[in-house]
């Protein structure tokens, strides 16, 4: 057994190496503690015989992983500590790619919250197992960030615009909807993960298969069309027209919630999935790195974000720019320069 600082606990247990995010009061969300230890075992097990696949957990019962630590984050911000917000990034992305490029099944049981960063512990290997209890989201366009830990490649690859719909609005997938989704490979039972677990030890993944449920019907069924067609525009403005001209009670919700993010942030994410539908995993996880720098570390949205939503709660952010018809497109790509 091996622990970083008990917020991550690896073990060897038959075939298998397990790793265990265990900071439930955090709700598992990730620091660089953390990452550092997710990478140990990345290291550790890449190049083990004897270790067949990982498994990956979240202590607790609430949460696999509900992201970064945004509000450690925004103290470095706030401090100018600009070294620190790269070190920070640098090391989760290197982490994300580790995962993708780790070469056996990288098992993650997703049972409760899971947004943002614990998507991108997931996302980039399997089976991808989501229990009834998951809640996968990329909230981020709330506080004022972006779609990151890779999820700039993965996003515009789910079908039909459900990568833009979820990255801009900040949807919530519950598990059998994120299978549907493409951001899950299978659904499973809570109750049944211990006994796949057990499954498991022989270092066989295909054994998921057997445990895997049959799916309802995707909750977004009713509005694929829509989301298609809606979020199909190369602009903001140009989403929110479509919505407009849309007209039904779910294309005004979705223009309500689009109204309460950070335009900045809206048009950063949408030029980021355009330019990742076309890009490798590396040259997304590379284009991340240089918006952190501008996001995080210059515009004052992503401080602001944090404050209103995780630090006083009050829920009413102050953008800069307040509009997005005041937005101006050159500077959003010029965002990307780093």
């Amino acid at each position: 057994m091996s622990d970083a600082g008990d917020t991550v606990v690896m073990r060897r247990e038959g075939a298998i190496g397990t790793v265990l995010m265990n900071r439930p009061r955090a709700l598992n969300a990730l620091d660089i503690g953390m990452i550092r230890g997710i990478q140990a075992a990345i290291d550790a097990w890449r190049d083990d015989a004897g270790v067949k696949l990982v498994l990956l957990e979240g202590a607790g019962g609430k949460a696999f992983c509900a992201g970064g630590d945004v509000r450690g984050i925004r103290d470095f911000a706030i401090a100018g500590d600009a070294a620190s917000i790269e070190a920070f990034f640098v090391e989760e992305y290197a982490m994300n790619r580790g995962i993708a490029r780790f070469p056996k099944p990288w098992v993650s049981f997703i049972d409760g919250v899971c947004m943002g960063g614990g998507i991108g512990v997931s996302v980039h290997n399997g089976p991808r197992v989501a229990t009834e209890n998951a809640l996968l989201a990329m909230p981020e366009t709330a506080i004022a960030l972006f779609p990151d830990v890779g999820t700039s490649f993965v996003l515009p690859r789910l079908p039909g615009e459900l990568g833009t719909w979820l990255a801009l609005t900040g949807a919530r997938l519950k598990g059998a909807d994120a299978v549907h989704a493409g951001l899950a490979d299978r659904f499973v039972r809570r109750e049944r993960l211990p006994d796949l677990k057990a499954a498991l030890m022989d270092g066989d993944a295909s054994v998921v298969e057997r445990f895997a449920e049959e799916l309802p019907p995707a909750s977004f069924d009713a509005h694929r069309d829509a989301i298609g067609r809606c979020f199909a525009g190369r602009s903001v403005p140009d989403i929110l027209r479509a919505l407009e001209a849309e007209g039904t009670e779910w294309a005004a919700e979705q223009a309500a919630t689009l109204s309460r993010m950070s335009p900045t942030s809206l048009a950063v994410s949408l030029e980021l999935l355009r330019r990742g539908a076309d890009a490798t995993l590396d040259e997304c996880l590379e284009m991340e790195l240089a918006l952190t720098r501008t996001v995080v570390g210059r515009h004052p949205d992503f401080r602001e974000g944090v404050r209103a939503l995780l630090v006083d709660k009050d829920n009413t952010p102050s953008w800069s720019p307040a509009r997005i018809e005041d937005l101006d497109p050159a500077a959003i790509r010029a965002m990307f320069a780093g």
